[in-house]
């Protein structure tokens, strides 16, 4: 006899899904005993079943198969939602296999009953509750196809009665999908937008995820335009690395000469990306969108042309119908003042920096604890970490200083919430990507307030031996609503953080932990850490009060965080 849970195991594991993340549960039971008799699927049981989703899309997306998460009846499933949300607005196949009350008390208000499929309606392509052994493997076969061809969330809800009953005699074994169809954009609208650039004086090049396979195609164009290319941060992983037509990011983790790259242009190409944020677009330029998925095109910026494809093999027919231009003055300006801001910031990162006399004045404003500098970390983790390694952020100011000194070296990979922007997403990618290769090193930038969220996750670190490194830029802040309240004029409120030891913590929870307060230690400290395969935190303090200047700040921005300093002072006095 083979039971409904262990025909689902299997097809997994044929797949090539190698783990499964989750809290156990009565309804699940049947499936994780199945787990427990299969060794090809490892079993990983986190203390939080959030942590368990994020961690499905971390291994979604640096596998490119699918990821695998579950969560028992009602709370269980309920606590998957956030990491689901983030799987969907990353675009990553998840399976999410949720437990349900046993078929007979369904629709009875039992203990602990949620209608899953209403619940998880808007994060997923797919949702199903399994009510009779007949709908298997049809269903399991649905849900997967879906969420691999439209790259997004699938639910499958199994009652535990229904997992633990025999597979009818003579089911088929499920078939899956290939996904590598390839789609060109027409003839005619490769003409138009060929005319469009060959005829523009200046072209600037808008790069985002969608295009990092096409990094040679990409290359090509800047180089046969002489266009400077405005990377999002989602394209540095393949894109930035000996790329002389880079000029960073834009946007408010960005700098000025991308953001003057893209004022300087008249024809703007977007390639592969989805930018999200109106603002940060130029305004009067023609702009040709190139893009996979036809809902994504005109809905940040107006579109002159588009563009509908695979931004390889479209750039390869784009690329004989562009004329090669010799006039490289726009991609010689915003290159000059890439290079001017990047030796600026090197300067800020010199743990040496508040040592000389316009940083002892600096520290004396706004440094005057003497912490270590957020940038002095970041720098050094770029020298310390290693060239293939994986990297997790968490939203907010740890990805603000990820993305102006951590530079992805070809082989360095990057995982974040970078469109759900949620936090405490760094712990559990960091368990997703260490699940897949526990040789590789794989760093994950926390913030205090984010690693506190999710804490009891570190032990499952120890318990399965995935030997990460946390590095958290500990500022007993919520550093980026700190940032949004000064910047709009508001006092700070409610973003100072009670935290305790953060090394001490970790090291009751059985990590190698240690706590860095001089910026003289880092580089021996990060040695150390890195040297180390068991999972390992540095608790490193950091300046509360460093200021992230916006590419372009707005007078109201400077006036707003006037203001706030002044009513931060008055308060202080009462």
């Amino acid at each position: 006899m083979v039971t409904i849970a262990e025909s689902l195991v299997t097809a997994l594991a044929d797949l090539g899904v190698s783990t499964v993340w989750g809290v156990v549960g009565d309804a699940l039971n049947p499936i994780t005993d199945a787990i427990r008799r299969e060794k090809r699927l490892e079993w990983i049981g986190v203390r939080h079943e959030e942590v368990a989703a994020f961690a499905a899309g971390a291994q979604s997306q640096l596998s490119g198969t699918i990821g695998v998460c579950m969560g028992t009846v009602g709370p269980g499933s309920v606590h998957l939602l956030n990491g689901l949300y983030d799987a969907k607005k990353s675009h990553a196949p998840v399976l999410a296999i949720c437990g349900q009350v046993p078929t007979s008390e369904i629709g009875s208000n039992f203990f602990q009953e949620v209608d899953n499929d209403l619940l998880f309606r808007d994060v997923a392509v797919y949702t199903s509750t399994v009510t009779s052994p007949n709908q298997m493997p049809y269903a399991l076969e649905h849900a997967v196809n879906t969420a691999l061809s439209r790259s997004g969330v699938a639910v499958l809800t199994i009652p535990g009665d229904i997992g633990a009953a025999e597979l009818p005699s003579g089911s088929p074994s499920p078939r899956f999908v290939r996904t590598d169809a390839i789609t060109v954009p027409g003839e005619e609208n490769i003409r138009a937008a060929a005319e469009m650039l060959n005829e523009a004086k200046n072209v600037t090049l808008l790069v985002g995820a969608g295009a990092r396979s096409a990094r040679d195609e990409v290359m090509d164009v800047a180089s046969t335009l002489q266009a400077p290319m405005v990377l999002t941060l989602k394209a540095k992983e393949t894109l930035e690395y000996e790329n002389p037509y880079a000029v960073g990011q834009t946007g408010l983790i960005g700098n000025p000469a991308a953001y003057a790259a893209l004022e300087a242009c008249d024809v703007l190409m977007m390639i592969g990306t989805d930018f999200p944020y109106r603002q940060w677009y130029p305004q009067g330029k023609k702009v040709i969108q190139l893009e996979s998925r036809p809902e994504h095109i005109g809905r940040r910026t107006p579109v002159d042309i588009s563009l509908v494809g695979q931004c390889r093999p479209a750039l390869r027919a784009l690329l004989p119908a562009l004329t090669p231009r010799s006039d490289d003055k726009h991609l010689a300006t915003a290159r000059k003042d890439y290079q001017s801001w990047c030796a600026a910031q090197s300067r800020l990162a010199d743990p040496d920096h508040d040592h000389t006399l316009l940083g002892r004045l600096r520290r004396h404003a706004d440094n005057p604890e003497a912490r270590i500098r957020p940038e002095a970390l970041a720098a050094a983790l770029d020298r310390h970490a290693a060239a293939d390694a994986i990297f997790t952020s968490d939203t907010g100011m740890s990805t603000v200083w990820l993305s102006r000194f951590v530079t992805m070296s070809g082989r360095r990979q990057l995982l974040g919430s970078y469109n759900l922007g949620s936090m405490a997403n760094a712990l559990p990618q960091a368990l997703g990507a260490q699940a897949l290769d526990r040789d590789r090193h794989v760093i994950a930038l926390s913030g205090d307030g984010g690693l506190m969220m999710l804490l009891g996750d570190l032990r499952t670190a120890v318990s399965y031996n995935l030997p990460i490194t946390i590095v958290v830029f500990d500022n007993g802040r919520l550093g980026m609503v700190k940032l949004e309240q000064e910047e709009g004029g508001l006092p700070e409120f409610g973003t100072v953080l009670d935290n305790p030891n953060l090394a001490a913590v970790a090291e009751a929870m059985g990590f190698t932990a240690r706590r860095v307060t001089d910026p003289n230690d880092l580089d021996a400290a990060l040695h150390e850490a890195l040297a180390e395969r068991s999972p390992t935190l540095l608790d490193v303090l950091t300046n509360p009060n460093e200021i992230s200047v916006p590419p372009k700040p707005s007078v109201d921005q400077a006036w707003g965080f006037a203001i706030a300093k002044v009513k931060e002072s008055l308060d202080s006095r009462h």
